[in-house]
């Protein structure tokens, strides 16, 4: 399994899950002979698949998934139906809560759906808070933001499924070492914003510098889509067990989160450099 990176697929509790096999399923006729009509029957039963032993599937990563998305709608569509008032308090509300469960989920031992399926409602209040404040500067910058998020998962994965690009060491290397220095650049960016040595809005992260440096990050978010559709597919090549899929589905929803949030901020930036 290729390192690099969203952290929730290099955690231990994923990584030993993946390496360890559920066990076989015992016999439904139990230890003794068979006679020839069980037999018969065991040979025209259909080949049991995933569901029926307790691996992982694509079908179910899909499906937890996309209930952890619709989460996330429908907490940024409660947020923006909030008068403008209290919009900041359930976006600030929502982006602690989120970071919190953020780090329980990515640390327990097992999946918990609760938790993983809390931690995507409140990452939708920060993000449709965040959405109506970026929202101010041009409408429809959420919507563009969406659609561009789909976009480029979509070809990302298609690029993945191609078999054009794919998840190998150097691509870590390269990815670990990029976000160490845009980890570097956003801490120092903060930093000067928090004591006003920059009075811009966006920091050092206005201008074409901002475009460029939101264009890295939008690369990074998508190189760490490559990992995650790579981690996901070692899981069910090997049979991890089936609950390993809410934690795919939490990685991919995290992955997906940052991808749209760097994707409006350079939207933002681009609209209010114009």
């Amino acid at each position: 399994m290729a390192l690099g990176g969203n952290p929730v697929f290099r955690g231990k509790n994923f990584r030993s899950a993946v390496s360890t096999a559920p066990p076989v399923p015992p016999s439904p006729y139990g230890q003794s002979v068979m006679t020839a009509d069980q037999l018969d029957e065991l040979y025209r039963a259909p080949s049991a698949g995933p569901a029926q032993t307790g691996r992982i599937s694509y079908d179910d990563v899909i499906v937890k998934t996309l209930a952890c998305l619709a989460l996330v709608v429908v907490g940024a569509a409660v947020t923006l139906a909030m008068p403008a008032g209290l919009r900041l308090g359930l976006m600030i509300l929502g982006g602690i809560g989120g970071f919190v469960l953020a780090l329980v989920n990515t640390f327990k031992r097992e999946p918990v759906p609760a938790l993983i399926l809390a931690y995507a409602a409140l990452e939708g209040l920060f993000l449709g808070g965040l959405t109506a404040l970026i929202d101010y500067a041009g409408k429809g910058l959420g919507l563009q933001a969406v659609l561009g998020t789909f976009a480029v998962a979509g070809v990302t994965l298609f690029l993945y499924r191609s078999g054009k690009v794919r998840a190998t060491p150097k691509l870590a290397r390269f990815f670990l070492i990029a976000m160490g220095g845009y980890l570097a650049f956003s801490v120092l960016n903060l930093v000067l914003m928090l004591f006003g040595v920059v009075q811009n809005p966006w920091g050092l992260r206005s201008g074409m510098v901002g475009i460029g440096i939101g264009l890295v990050a939008v690369v990074l978010a998508a190189i760490s889509l490559i990992f995650d559709f790579n981690s996901i597919e070692d899981a069910v090549r090997l049979g991890a067990p089936r609950q390993v899929s809410w934690t795919a589905a939490f990685g991919l929803t995290v992955t997906l989160v940052w991808l749209y949030t760097e994707i409006l901020r350079l939207l933002a930036i681009f609209n209010s450099s114009d």
